[in-house]
């Protein structure tokens, strides 16, 4: 049941990879995404983590909300 679960919450992770717009941007080149992916986690970890962030999760929500918004009408 983990495993499985973990399986799900991966290939989630993965969707968003594609929704943002990262594998078109990479030209599906998985060293440039991992590059960029340990680029953000170096700016999480920065003097400025939280605020950083704070900023991240703000935008994720609007475009969700933004998508959702696009799926109702």
């Amino acid at each position: 049941m983990q495993r499985r679960e973990r399986t799900r919450h991966l290939i989630e992770l993965g969707g968003l990879v594609q929704k943002a717009g990262l594998v078109d941007l990479a030209d599906d080149d998985r060293a440039t995404l991992y590059g960029a992916m340990l680029e953000l986690a170096g700016r999480a970890q920065g003097d400025d983590a939280g605020d950083v962030l704070a900023l991240w999760k703000r935008r994720g929500k609007r475009a969700f909300d933004a998508e959702a918004e696009e799926r109702i009408e």
